[in-house]
């Protein structure tokens, strides 16, 4: 059976990466619109255009150049350039493989929310259902002079109690994971089988979905935004977003936000962006594609705030309640105070139905490209087996069916708590600050940040800023790992709703997820040096020079000329390999 040759495509590629970092955060309980709406509030904006430029861009533009350059998955191209630091490759697939099962949870809960909207009235509007309690309220227009506190203090929103008894069925913890939830079960169903077919066929299929995927969120965020500055109320929302609060400029944690912010929104060290850019042309400009999709990516985030905030700011007029009593993020903001906004509008129905519509396609425009990420990276490891009639559909098959069963555990009463988990331990910001800290060190050290932007001039005819050379070796490392210590320094044990705590074996269970991603690279390190023959410092020597078929196929690989490798003079043969060096590979 012949061996089918590896897709390539052209302006898919930038269709897709534009859709998946733009609603992919690894914080998934935050699609893009209820993570920003909430941190680009004032001052927040000052430490997040400064990881924009210093940690952002430069990360998002080396995994993408790195998959062009050398058309491979997330794997097989840190095997190439170098042996030593192939386990990066496996940390971000066992990130992505916790995504993979996790995430996707999130669309279940947003189909099941859009199969609520086609009636007269929402279900979660008024009280009375099967699901309400006797302390359910129908808030209305709060005031101090026909409400007290003490008379609201109990009270719950019926909003807050279809979210809570009506989807999710919650149980008291983790210890109670109770039966499963058929509805959204199905719901899951729906899902995976979306996906699967969005994918199934690579590249081909894959750059058709996105023109819908990616676009009708921008056509939906127009919309929103168009109607929410149009509400009463709506001018108040708008100057809570834009009102800066200098005094919070230092306080650590909104530099610690700030860093892990950039890292979710834009898909980093997620090996996304390599399988993405692995498909490319190698002559296609992804240094002009990277600047034009990270300013893409924060512009319409920013944009989107205005969406939000002006909803917000309704909501906070007609209930008579300051702004910041109601500003949620999370799951908070995609399925409480929206679907509670929703709710005070005219033709409620059809707002609520958009809304989730587009959710839906945020979700599933992030979770085909999670699956299409790990596929091609057991694809290019083992093309003999999986390039030959249907094996790769079948292996997309397969994964979709495993992650569907292991998803099923989270669609349970409990499973709300096993969610939480997952985001915040198995794909954490800590899982990605640690890997994109051993990323730079790989490429701006020991392959050699000259080196790379030689094969970066080869494929785009010339060299970037040296601002993101510099970056790749000393900013974003240094900035990654002060973020990283941070989080060890200042953590806090994980609290559902700031009230529920976990048993000792429900962290244990969370630092298990989030070490099996992170220990890969030290882990990895150790076996290639174990592994190889020769002295110790023999070893690491070997295991630091790039493959020999790694080689430049440009205008700069046509013949015998000499580079900077390293800071060092290489002599190069017309195929790109190193003919002779003058003073050392490396930096070690």
């Amino acid at each position: 059976m012949r061996v089918k040759e590896r897709g390539l495509w052209s302006s898919e590629q930038l269709r897709a990466s534009e859709g998946f970092p733009k609603c992919q955060p690894p914080d998934s309980t935050q699609l893009t619109s209820s993570r920003f709406a909430v941190v680009f509030v004032g001052a927040f904006l000052i430490p997040y255009v400064v990881f924009f430029i210093c940690c952002g861009i430069p990360v998002f533009f080396l995994e993408t150049a790195l998959g062009q350059f050398t058309s491979e998955g997330g794997i097989t191209c840190w095997r190439k350039v170098c042996p030593l630091f192939e386990g990066i490759g496996y940390a971000t697939q066992v990130i992505e493989a916790h995504l993979n099962v996790y995430y996707i949870i999130i669309l279940a809960w947003a189909i099941f929310y859009l199969s609520n909207c086609f009636t007269t009235e929402l279900p979660w509007a008024t009280c009375g259902h099967e699901w309400n309690t006797e302390n359910c309220v129908e808030f209305q227009k709060l005031n101090a002079t026909n409400h007290s506190h003490v008379s609201l203090q109990n009270a719950t929103s019926p909003v807050m109690e279809f979210w809570e008894r009506r989807v999710l069925a919650i149980s008291d913890g983790i210890e109670h994971i109770g039966d499963l939830r058929w509805e959204l079960a199905l719901c899951l169903l729906a899902a995976w089988t979306i996906c699967y077919f969005c994918i199934w066929k690579g590249t081909k299929s894959t750059g058709k979905v996105v023109y819908v995927t990616a676009t009708f969120p921008y056509v939906m965020l127009l919309i929103l935004l168009i109607r929410g500055v149009t509400l009463p109320g709506a001018s108040e929302g708008v100057k809570f977003y834009l009102y800066p609060d200098l005094s919070r400029l230092s306080d650590p944690q909104v530099w610690v936000d700030a860093g892990t912010q950039i890292f979710f929104s834009y898909a980093i060290c997620l090996g996304c962006l390599t399988a993405l850019g692995s498909y490319n042309n190698y002559n296609n400009n992804c240094y002009r594609d990277c600047i034009m999709l990270c300013c893409l990516n924060s512009g319409t985030s920013f944009v989107a705030g205005f969406a939000i905030f002006s909803v917000l700011g309704f909501m906070a007029y007609e209930q008579g309640v300051p702004i910041a009593e109601v500003a949620e993020s999370g799951p908070g903001l995609a399925f409480i105070a929206y679907p509670k906004a929703v709710t005070m509008m005219p033709l409620s129905p059809l707002w609520a139905a958009l809304f989730f519509m587009m959710l839906i396609f945020l979700g599933l425009d992030s979770q085909f490209v999670c699956v299409e990420s790990l596929v091609t990276a057991v694809v290019d490891m083992y093309p003999k087996v999986f390039r030959r009639g249907y094996r790769r559909e079948l292996l997309i098959l397969a994964l979709s069916v495993t992650s569907y069963f292991l998803g099923l555990v989270m669609l349970t009463e409990g499973g709300m708590y096993i969610f939480q988990l997952f985001d915040s331990y198995a794909a954490s910001g800590m899982c990605l600050l640690f890997v994109a800290i051993f990323e730079c060190i790989c490429i701006g050290w020991v392959y050699g940040s000259n080196r790379f932007y030689d094969n970066i001039e080869d494929m785009i005819g010339y060299r970037p800023l040296s601002l993101i050379k510099w970056c790749w070796k000393v900013v974003t490392p240094g900035i990654c790992a002060g973020i990283f210590i941070f989080f060890l320094v200042k953590y806090k044990p994980l609290k559902y709703n700031n009230v529920y705590t976990y048993p000792p074996w429900g962290y244990g269970i969370g630092w298990l997820m989030a070490l099996s991603s992170m220990l890969c690279i030290p882990v990895w390190v150790c076996i290639k040096v174990w592994k190889t023959e020769g002295t110790l410092p023999e070893r690491f020597r070997k295991l630091m020079i790039p493959s020999a078929d790694l080689k430049m196929r440009g205008t700069l690989g046509a013949g015998p000329r000499t580079v900077a490798v390293n800071d060092c003079d290489a002599k190069l043969k017309g195929d790109g390999t190193v003919a002779a060096i003058t003073e050392k590979e490396t930096h070690f």
